[in-house]
């Protein structure tokens, strides 16, 4: 496929989203409600492959496996990185041509491993494999097939110390034995490529760490010889704060070619994630009580820790807007309703909200829905896709039923 640049800014910002359309959204379907725009996802896409326009682009499906958000990005051309045979089923069942399909786990348990297995020989994927245990244990299920060994080089940067897996042990072969597994796997596997990853989330400083990563892997790719492709990960940031600057994708792609030097026949891949679906979704949910509180104001909302867990787990910062009216700003901390004093979103400053008043949560298309949960036994929200200014269901709400549903089943 011929990308093209797309005409849009490098991220759209939460008062971007017509508050209007929002609102008619949350009438229709009910708050919590996750809301994607998968014309702004296919935009983000493009911008990337223009960047990168030697590189092959994955897509990390953990960031957002909504069917909807596969079959968009295959459309584009963008191949598919899953972290779980899960994940693969999710890719194949969207239509993505296995060739096109990457598993990379860590730690597979063997149930994943047996399924990735059994697709691979159906749907000629690629496995890669971050541990020298992981390989005998392929090579004990007569897999023979496409093999990319995970690398850790020893470099890590992102976010939050939670996601910098770049130099985090659990995370790939130490970077100096795999000269020696590559040339051994050889004998057993077809060896494809070697992958890395510095982290999630990375932007400004952090750069200089993945630009670090990518020279050594590309050091190790002249040193192995031989390979289909060169995986550098993903992790690009995106602004969640109003005033941070969105990534300079330019200057990341440029600092990337230059810093991984001639790969000779083999290709570089990218796994972006986060930049492709974060800006793309909003979470809608409705203030149920505003509470003054000794000091503090309180504002309850339905969604929570349960909905959308990042702030939960790393502090994260999401904006959020209210809809329902404008001026009269206030500092209010926005919770949940989860029995948690994690469940919060944070202090901001709202348009003076009452009960009733419809919030959006921005930058909520990554890590969104995918790390919500039955904690508190609360049902998982709703999901609408946008396409061309239309909306669709794309996963209902659950029901109470939904959440005690395996427990009712026949046993027998």
């Amino acid at each position: 496929m011929t990308v093209e640049a797309a005409p849009n800014p490098p991220v759209r910002r939460l008062a971007d989203w017509s508050a209007e359309r929002l609102g008619d959204l949350a009438d229709e379907y009910d708050t919590p409600l996750y809301v994607l725009d998968l014309d702004r996802v296919r935009q983000n896409y493009r911008r990337m492959a223009v960047e990168f326009p030697d590189a092959d682009v994955y897509y990390a499906a953990k960031a957002n496996t909504c069917r909807p958000v596969l079959e968009t990005l295959a459309d584009e051309g963008a191949g598919i990185e899953c972290a779980s045979a899960g994940e693969l089923q999710r890719a194949i069942d969207a239509g993505v041509p296995g060739e096109r399909v990457q598993y990379t786990a860590v730690n597979p348990p063997a149930r994943d491993l047996d399924r990735a297995v059994e697709i691979a020989d159906e749907h000629s994927i690629t496995i890669t494999a971050g541990a020298e245990d992981t390989v005998e244990r392929l090579a004990e299920r007569d897999y023979s097939g496409r093999l990319c060994v995970r690398v850790n080089p020893g470099v890590g940067a992102g976010h939050h110390e939670k996601v910098a897996t770049g130099a985090d042990a659990k995370f790939g072969v130490p970077i100096e034995r795999v000269p020696e597994l590559v040339a051994d796997a050889r004998e057993n596997f077809d060896v494809v490529g070697l992958h890395a990853h510095a982290g999630s989330g990375i932007s400004g400083e952090d750069l200089s760490a993945h630009r670090e990563l990518v020279a050594r892997m590309g050091d190790l790719a002249r040193e192995v010889g031989d390979l289909e492709f060169l995986d550098i990960g993903g992790g690009f940031g995106v602004p969640y704060r109003p005033g941070e600057d969105p990534l300079d994708l330019v200057s990341v792609a440029e600092a990337t070619r230059e810093a991984v030097g001639d790969l000779s026949s083999a290709t570089l891949t990218v796994e972006p994630g986060r930049y492709l679906v974060a800006d793309a979704g909003v979470l809608l949910t409705a203030v149920n009580t505003v509470k003054d509180a000794r000091d503090a104001t309180v504002v309850g909302v339905g969604a929570g820790m349960t909905t959308l867990a990042r702030p939960a787990i790393y502090g994260a910062h999401h904006e959020i807007r209210n809809l329902s009216r404008s001026g009269g700003q206030q500092t209010v901390t926005v919770a949940g309703p989860v029995c948690e004093s994690a469940d919060t979103f944070g202090d901001h400053e709202l348009a003076a909200p009452e009960r009733g008043d419809l919030l959006a949560i921005g930058n909520a298309g990554a890590y969104g829905y995918e790390m919500a949960s039955q904690y508190n036994s609360r049902p998982r929200p709703a999901s609408v896709v946008l396409a061309r200014g239309e909306a669709r269901l794309a996963r209902r709400r659950e029901t109470n039923a939904d959440v005690t549903r395996l427990e009712q089943e026949d046993q027998r």
